[in-house]
């Protein structure tokens, strides 16, 4: 339940909406661009752009055109701080949540 009332919290407050507007265009973007200049399918550049920018990298997709490749370095130095920037605060919404019923219930 607590994971429910997190969200909701999270999801009232503008910031926080923005910064998940902003990791949804990212990963749109590169969905896009990807689908376009690798000729890959919605659901794989979707796939490969999420993968890239949780730094995950499972290595099954690789641009193999020179301005797949061009895009994905740009892409990863802009994308990956803003997921990690999103996961952050998404973690410390949490915790302090969490900190908040913790001493409600003491």
């Amino acid at each position: 339940m607590i994971l429910f009332s997190t969200l909701k919290s999270f999801l009232k407050d503008k910031e926080y909406r923005d910064l998940l507007v902003t990791v949804f265009a990212i990963l749109v973007i590169g969905t896009v661009v990807y689908h376009y200049l690798e000729g890959w399918t919605w659901l794989d550049a979707f796939y490969f752009s999420f993968i890239t920018l949780t730094t995950i990298g499972f290595g099954d997709f690789a641009p193999t055109t020179d301005a797949g490749k061009v895009f994905t370095i740009f892409y990863i130095i802009l994308g990956v701080g803003a997921i990690l920037a999103f996961i952050n605060t998404l973690y410390l919404h949490y915790s302090e949540v969490v900190k908040r019923k913790t001493k409600k219930s003491d």
